[in-house]
């Protein structure tokens, strides 16, 4: 039986890791195998407030989604760096102004963190693993060759226009809401930005997040997949009260080489959950709970196979 000590050397290694930036460094965790790093990956959070861990105190989520992929990940050889992205957790003061943060800020760093991945574990290249949002992120970033990139790993990610997804959103809206909601943002993915939004609506189209809106919803996810000639491997749960099963497929048919797997039970968050929306939420907020069987052995085999 091994001691306690010895049980602590054989655990993976968390490093704090900091990456320059304007107008502040970057902060993130590095986490390496306690043997071969056979790989390396980003783990690049969804929207809002998300930090590192895959939490958000603002909306009371504590699933820890990132942390227990990284940690799934390293017992598998595979090193990660999962990172607080601007103006969250330790990277609260990289954060732009509102009104000049874009979508492909997040890109940049993106690209920026998997040099600094491939450079801290030794290997050529790192891996993009982005969750959510975190997906259409990694799609943008991969739009701009580079070569300290090796392949895409899309988790529950949006596979149509955000506007497309908006609207279904906002279609549950009472009339005339509804239709002013639709005004609105048919003149933002237009690229015009509108003074006067509906108040109810301030917290979707306020003035100061219009300019970040504008440069999100050009963005067409399977189009970027097609234009992609890397490996990407798209994961998908049937229980997603987000995303749905349907996105992934128009990324795998807008991008044929890439590897579908469509996990039964899963939900947003990477946990096994049923489609009752309150049992489905709750576990959101259960970092105890692991993630669901399949879905760190999936992302792994796929990056693994292709090093």
């Amino acid at each position: 039986m091994l001691t306690l000590a010895a049980a602590l050397l054989l655990s993976p290694v968390s490093t704090p890791v900091e990456l320059a930036s304007t107008p502040a460094a970057l902060h993130g965790t590095l986490l390496t195998p306690e043997g071969q790093t056979r790989a390396a990956a980003v783990i690049l959070p969804g929207s809002g407030p998300t930090d590192r861990d895959g939490n958000s105190a603002q909306f009371g989520i504590k699933a820890a989604s990132y942390r227990l992929l990284a940690e799934g990940l390293a017992e598998r050889g595979v090193a990660t760096i999962r990172i607080d992205k601007r103006g969250i957790g330790e990277s609260a003061a990289a954060g732009p102004a509102e009104t000049d943060l874009r979508f492909n800020t997040y890109a940049d760093d993106a690209r920026a963190w998997a040099a600094e991945a491939a450079a801290k574990t030794g290997h050529p290249c790192a891996w993009l693993i982005g969750h959510s949002e975190g997906a259409l992120v990694a799609l943008k970033a991969v739009a701009s060759h580079d070569d300290n990139i090796c392949g895409l790993v899309l988790l529950s990610g949006a596979g149509r226009p955000a506007g497309v997804v908006l609207r279904e959103q906002l279609a549950a809206l009472p009339e005339p809401l509804k239709t002013r909601a639709y005004d609105v943002l048919s003149e933002v993915e237009a690229g015009r930005t509108v003074a006067d939004p509906p108040a109810e609506l301030t917290a979707l189209f306020r003035p100061s997040v219009q300019p970040y809106l504008i440069s999100w919803l050009t963005l067409a996810p399977a189009d970027l997949a097609a234009a992609y000639d890397g490996p990407i491997f798209v994961g998908q749960g049937t229980t997603d009260l987000q995303v749905s099963v349907a996105d992934a497929q128009a990324i795998k048919a807008a991008q044929p080489r890439a590897d579908l797997v469509v996990w039964d039970g899963v939900n947003h968050v990477l946990k096994t959950a049923p489609t009752d929306r309150a049992a489905n939420v709750a576990t959101y907020m259960d970092p105890a709970l692991p993630l669901a069987p399949g879905v760190v052995e999936a992302v792994a085999d796929f990056v693994l196979k292709r090093r």
